[in-house]
């Protein structure tokens, strides 16, 4: 049986579970809290290596100031849209206010700093500290430059990229094994809820997962077409017909590194952008370019929030934007990993790490069609900078027969 459909019993059998037995699910919250703490126990180093690892990947100094510069830059702009969309319909819909968990948890929301406090603190005076802290944006602000200070130290860097490489590695190993025990952690916080607030803890969920898709499909029709017709100036039909075998991969496995080879077939073969370029944007769009990763980060954030009765300020909002952003740089492209870098979202505005088991039911559903937000803004963004690095072959994007994927593994 697949991880996601355990949790999804997990979250429906403590729904129910909690419902029959009341107050008394309170003996169940413990365990819980160990499956949070597990997650609290891997942010940090995952956060570290992989955001470390993939800013070390670009390399090449004079791509990263042409080709790079182009690709993060539109990289980063999806991405904050993506965040001001999931922001928007979080607070319009509201759909975290039906929960009513007022009280649920030990919640203290700290003052809001000034705008200079808010750049001063971002930057880690002590890197130790912070991550011993789990100050969770200076470590995302610390891995940033160290990615970059390994570049510039050329070979004598590539050992400590290495070691970080096999961090990383392991760090990806043993956020799978934590994710295992996930159905046990949401069957014991979701049974727990219901216990204290009964079963109309499904309904705002239904909500946030409609909100969800339709933000998310928003995105891609409106955000992913304009930059298609306007900056690259192509009609954006034929993009979506050439990524036919790309979407689907994506929304049927929810991981983007496991679609990234599909994705280099369609946007080489069907969309005519070339090999060089294709070969540089797409690995490492599908590291750090997670537009549908973002969107739910904000939603989940405000979702939490109305659900906990906890106002968020302008700050909070910001903080929510700038952490997500960077957060995207060391989300994982496999399923489950947008649910751990949630803790990193959850820290930087003080909300409580429960509201990650309660979103943790319907993350598969979710999945699906974030993984295909990912993918199709990094081939759109491989099209803007292959139409302006003058490598995109527009003849075979309107008139190339399509070349069917035999197999992926």
């Amino acid at each position: 049986m697949k991880l996601w459909v355990k949790i999804l019993i997990g979250l429906f059998l403590g729904v129910f579970v909690g419902t029959l037995i009341g107050p008394k699910a309170e003996y169940l919250y413990p365990i819980g809290q160990v499956f949070l703490r597990l997650i609290n126990m891997v942010v940090v180093l995952l956060v570290l290596s992989s955001m470390t690892v993939g800013v070390s990947n670009i390399h090449d100094p004079q791509k990263l100031g042409r080709v790079g510069g182009k690709m993060l830059v539109l990289y980063a702009c999806t991405t904050v849209i993506a965040i001001v969309i999931g922001l928007f319909f979080a607070k319009v819909l509201q759909p975290g206010l039906g929960l009513s968990l007022r009280g649920a948890s030990k919640i203290t929301v700290s003052a809001a700093p000034n705008i200079s406090e808010i750049f001063v603190n971002i930057i880690p005076d002590n890197p130790i500290g912070a991550l011993a802290q789990a100050n969770m944006l200076q470590v995302i602000v610390f891995a940033l430059f160290l990615g970059i200070a390994i570049n510039f130290a050329g070979e004598r860097g590539k050992p400590l990229l290495a070691a970080l490489e096999s961090l990383a590695d392991v760090m990806f190993r043993l956020t799978s094994i934590v994710m295992e025990f996930s159905p046990i952690g949401v069957f014991a916080i979701m049974a727990w809820v219901a216990g204290s607030f009964g079963i109309a803890v499904l309904i705002p969920l239904a909500k946030f997962l409609i909100g969800y898709y339709v933000g998310g499909l928003l995105h891609i029709f409106i955000v992913f077409c304009f930059i298609l017709w306007f900056m690259v100036r192509l009609n954006p039909i034929p993009f979506f017909r050439g990524m036919t075998d790309a979407i689907m991969v994506a929304f049927s496995t929810s991981s983007s590194s496991a679609s990234l080879p599909v994705t280099m077939h369609c946007v080489q073969q069907n969309l005519g952008v070339s090999r060089s370029i294709s070969c540089f944007v797409l690995p490492l769009g599908s590291t750090v370019n997670m537009n549908g990763a973002a969107m739910f980060q904000a939603m989940a954030a405000v979702f939490v929030a109305q659900a906990y009765g906890i106002e968020l300020s302008w700050y909070s909002l910001f903080m929510v934007t700038t952490t997500a952003t960077l957060s995207a740089v060391g989300a994982a492209g496999v399923p489950g990993t947008s649910l751990i870098m949630l803790s990193v979202i959850f820290k930087s505005v003080g909300l409580p790490l429960e509201g990650i088991a309660i979103l943790a039911g319907i993350d598969r559903v979710r999945e699906m069609l974030s993984t295909v937000l990912n993918v199709l803004g990094d081939a759109v963004t491989a099209m803007y900078v292959a139409k302006k690095e003058g490598e995109l072959d527009e003849r075979r994007y309107y008139h190339a027969e399509l070349v069917e994927v035999e197999s992926v593994e």
